[in-house]
């Protein structure tokens, strides 16, 4: 122990020096056309070194992998595959593969180096099974072993080990194959030599540990499994930001094997194409800038659009980084700088005018940036804030350098790109009267809330919840079956504006929107503060027809767009009213979709057809079966919005909500058939 502690104070000191060293950088900004992160130095048992052991991670599964639901699951993948990306960035892996298994298992195989197998020169150990049972193993805290590494905390491999029944790691090295298998985290047998071999990688095949009545021990809640999509948007994801790679991803779980294979060697220019493929862009190529200083490697690539909203996504070392951090942060200060100096160089900008602010230069565009570093310091081990104050200088620097020359070298681009910031810098002022009058009020203010709003007696917000309903017929039986201590009711007039085909400006002047904003309380915009929310949960309670789906998708469209946070923090749910009432007898069951109501009538024989009722509508149903089926809250069903796949949800928001016609046209026509009861 007195060796491990003296090792980790000598590197705390080391780590010092190197921050205060790279505080202050200096030196040229290299073109990383052709770089190359390649390790020369040798990666073998010397490179592994050892902070501490296991145990803890069974007992806390949270601490290392957020959740023990489905995120936390899926995380186990992304550590897996981490280490072999890395094994790319170095310069030694060409493809990945990852297979999810009939049996609930999933295996990732590379073709990099394979993981060291030789004794570690203090435990005796093969490297491969330290790193596999003991926290903090991995050639990623010094030496020479990864020159970038996205696992920052080199605890990857260890904690799907320990939360996995069963893992069997493959390593392919040095002629040899080589084998080993674990049990929660426990060794079963040494590592052995199993065959012959020409070619070179590791596979980590795993069984997670799910609690099930067979397993009542297991870490994972029952019943999850591994998400395709999440999944397939994940590595997509990946071989955006690491050009060149082939990351394939194939499904034997079902009747058939499906089977997805990604790899672009545009890199992040193909990222924004893809962001931007729903959508009309302002110039055809994306604008694309890339550069290296004091060993971070920039990348950058923006393009506008001709919708309303921003939709820039950030990465350090290919970990998203949602809540930014200092290259988020230097890419905006720069872009924002860049777009004023041009205007007032070229006049664009006139001089009783004020300079445009980062918002309106942000309105409209879609960007990647993506920056690589040996040390990255993530906030939290969720890494969702990238933290090293020296990557900000250097991605401000690198981004106003290449960006005033791209647009004095392409003045016709430079000068749509001014028009359309100046226009939304325009809507800006125009949407800032429109929010005064959507601010929220004081206790003395109270009666300005919308008129049509029943709010609830309890002034706790945690305890509070409000519905939104369709129309005043649903929001009469609403109002007179809810419990008015803590239920709030908010009828809405007809469907609200699409506010993707729209301008903030005109957007905050709609009556709907602005009963909605005054409603919760908590602001817009640049005034929007979650700690003012007068409701914790916004509930969409729409019939359960065509035009109901379409009142929520313009609900969840004007919340994406306007209020994400409340997304974001769990605060969006849809109410799930029955389609049916079956009654036979004196038996009375209420039925929530039609395969429901196919198994209740096996349930209850299809000779005697119980006497069925379909609701097209809320209103429809009496004050006390709409509190029983839909609002009580011991009794009914509502689906909680997440934003787990930020990329998909603005897909998805876009092809729906969009300008472009023929995008929507394709997705009715191949999806009508979902549609069991189309009202024409």
């Amino acid at each position: 122990m007195t060796d491990f502690h003296n090792q980790q104070d000598e590197r705390e000191e080391v780590d010092a020096l190197f921050q205060e060293a790279e505080a202050e950088f200096s030196g040229p900004i290299e073109d990383i056309t052709e770089l190359s992160l390649r390790v020369e130095a040798a990666y073998d048992s010397a490179q592994i070194q050892v902070l501490e052991g296991l145990e803890a991670v069974r007992k806390r599964p949270g601490m290392y992998i957020g959740s023990t639901d489905v995120n936390g699951l899926e995380h186990l993948v992304y550590e897996i595959v981490d280490n072999s990306v890395d094994e790319a960035l170095a310069g030694f892996c060409e493809q990945i593969d990852i297979t999810l298994h009939k049996d609930g298992s999933l295996s990732v195989a590379d073709d990099g180096r394979g993981f060291p197998i030789d004794l570690h020169p203090k435990l005796q150990r093969p490297a491969v099974e330290v790193c596999l049972t003991m926290l903090h193993a991995g050639g990623k805290f010094g030496g020479d072993g990864y020159k970038v590494s996205g696992g920052l905390h080199g605890v990857g491999a260890a904690v799907v080990n320990a939360l996995s029944k069963h893992l069997t790691v493959t390593v392919k090295r040095d002629g040899h194959i080589y084998q080993q298998e674990y049990q929660r985290g426990k060794i079963l047998y040494d590592l052995k030599k199993i065959g012959e071999t020409q070619s070179a990688g590791t596979t980590m095949h795993f069984w997670p540990d799910i609690r099930s009545s067979e397993n009542p021990d297991g870490i994972f809640e029952p019943g999850i499994a591994f998400r395709l999509e999440t999944l397939r948007a994940r590595m997509r994801e990946m071989a955006f930001l690491n050009k060149g790679i082939k990351i394939t991803l194939t499904d034997e779980r079902g009747d058939t094997v499906q089977s997805y294979e990604y790899k672009f060697e545009g890199g992040i220019v193909e990222f924004v194409k893809y962001l931007n493929k729903n959508k009309g862009v302002l110039f055809p190529e994306p604008i694309y800038i890339e550069g290296l200083n004091n060993g971070v490697a920039v990348e950058v690539a923006l393009q506008y659009n001709d919708s309303y909203s921003e939709n820039t996504h950030c990465f350090a070392n290919n970990v998203r980084t949602p809540e930014g951090g200092t290259h988020l942060a230097g890419f905006y200060t720069a872009l924002t700088r860049t777009i004023n100096d041009y205007g007032r160089r070229f006049k664009i900008l006139k001089d009783n005018e004020p300079n445009l602010k980062g918002e309106d230069v942000r309105e409209s565009l879609a960007a990647v940036v993506s920056v690589k570093l040996h040390e990255p310091q993530f906030e939290g081990q969720t890494k969702s804030k990238l933290g090293n104050s020296e990557v900000r200088p250097i991605v401000d620097r690198l981004v106003s350098s290449r960006l005033g020359a791209y647009l004095e070298e392409n003045p016709s681009i430079a000068r749509t790109i001014l028009d359309r910031c100046l226009a939304a810098a325009r809507a800006r002022e125009a949407a800032r009267k429109a929010r005064e009058l959507t601010r929220r009020k004081t206790v003395l203010e109270s009666a300005s809330l919308p008129g049509k709003l029943a709010d609830c007696s309890e002034t706790d917000p945690a305890k509070c919840e409000i519905f939104i309903v369709e129309g005043d017929s649903a929001g009469g039986s609403a109002k007179a079956g809810r419990d008015r201590h803590f239920q709030a009711i908010m009828p809405l007039r007809g469907k609200i504006l699409n506010v993707e085909k729209t301008r903030v400006d005109r957007a905050l002047m709609n009556e709907e929107i602005k009963n909605m904003i005054t409603a919760f309380g908590c602001g817009v915009g640049e005034d929007f503060d979650l700690t003012k929310l007068r409701y914790h949960r916004i509930v969409c309670m729409t019939d359960a027809d065509v035009d109901g789906a379409h009142i929520r998708v313009l609900l969840l469209t004007f919340f994406y767009r306007y209020m994400r946070p409340l997304i974001d923090n769990g605060h969006i749910y849809i109410a799930m009213p029955p389609l049916y009432k079956a009654t036979k007898g004196k038996q009375e069951r209420y039925v929530y979709d039609d395969n429901e109501l196919e198994k209740l009538l096996d349930e209850w024989g299809r000779e005697p057809m119980p006497e069925l009722q379909r609701y097209k509508g809320l209103g429809e149903m009496s004050a006390e079966q709409l509190w029983q089926t839909t609002m009580n809250p011991d009794a009914r069903v509502m689906m909680k919005v997440t934003n787990e796949d930020a990329v998909a949800a603005d897909e998805t928001i876009t092809l729906l909500m969009g300008n472009l016609v023929e995008p929507r046209r394709e997705f009715i026509e191949e999806n009508y058939y979902m549609v069991t009861d189309l009202d024409l």
